[in-house]
């Protein structure tokens, strides 16, 4: 009998041990997976962070107006979007003289000079010479080209491309703090270096 219960006492002290080392082990695989998965974790939020910008997912939209210069009665109304990347201008335009006008983006979103020439020249931040919009020789970032007005002297134009950006911080691609400009003729998209579009007659601020 005496060995029988000494039997029984050696199994129950081989089963507290074996299970106390269990333990052990079971914590700390628990502590290497936490750790592990809060490094994967970081690596991956900051892998997210660099390659999707911001400006390539936030929609984004800007509403603005245009102001007669240079004593004409030239206004209108724009609307800037931006989904995916992609930036959408829409312009609805009055008080024009019939046939076509040259628009454009240019530097500074500074109307308050009469002829509008505050807001300085093109919009060119990669140095390029002055042409049509695509044009392998060169073209400005501002280039956007020319419209038709009606009899009634009104127009439109709506232009889509990726080359533009609303905000993201990107110089070469931002539209902020520029302006538009309409002219009183066409861009003939050879004279250096803006056109030879004749005076500014509305002007408008990309602001939000």
């Amino acid at each position: 009998m005496k060995h029988k219960i000494l039997g029984l006492a050696l199994v129950a002290v081989c089963l507290f041990v074996s299970c106390k080392s269990d333990k052990k082990e079971t914590e700390t695989v628990t502590e290497e997976a936490v750790e592990a998965t809060e490094v994967v974790t970081k690596t991956r939020d900051a892998s997210e962070t660099v390659e999707k910008p911001a400006y390539y997912s936030e929609n984004r939209k800007i509403t603005m107006s245009l102001d007669s210069k240079s004593g004409s009665a030239a206004t209108g109304n724009l609307v800037f979007t931006q989904e995916e990347g992609i930036v959408t201008m829409i312009a609805v335009l009055s008080g024009l003289t019939p046939g076509e006008h040259a628009i454009h983006i240019h530097d500074k979103a500074d109307c308050s000079s009469d002829d509008g020439k505050s807001s300085g020249g093109h919009w060119n931040p990669t140095a390029q010479p002055h042409g049509k919009w695509g044009d392998e020789a060169g073209y400005h970032k501002g280039d956007i080209g020319n419209f038709t007005a009606n009899a009634e002297g009104r127009g439109t134009i709506t232009k889509i491309t990726n080359e533009w950006c609303i905000g993201c911080g990107d110089a070469t691609k931002d539209i902020l703090g520029k302006a538009i400009i309409v002219h009183q003729g066409t861009d003939d998209f050879t004279s250096q270096p803006s056109g030879a579009a004749g005076a500014r007659v509305s002007c408008g601020g990309i602001i939000e």
